[in-house]
């Protein structure tokens, strides 16, 4: 069974906007990973970008040098 823990998620309205995501951080070694949405919270792809809180910073500098806009950003536990 997996451990639960605090994870930043950043939602997305469409899922070409969670795949860029994707995209992005795969080619900058960037953290994280493309889940599914936790039930906790509604977004318009059903999509988000789960990483450790502590790579908020990284990953909104990533996102804003490539104009790419998230649709919400949340601490989930799950």
């Amino acid at each position: 069974m997996r451990k639960k823990e605090t994870r930043l998620v950043f939602t997305y309205k469409n899922t070409v906007d969670a795949m860029m995501m994707e995209k992005l951080c795969q080619e900058a070694g960037a953290p994280g990973r493309l889940i599914p949405i936790p039930s906790v919270v509604s977004a318009g792809c059903g999509l988000c970008w789960a990483a450790e809180p502590s790579n908020r910073e990284e990953l909104t500098e990533l996102m804003r040098e490539h104009e790419l806009e998230p649709e919400g950003v949340y601490e989930v536990f799950f």
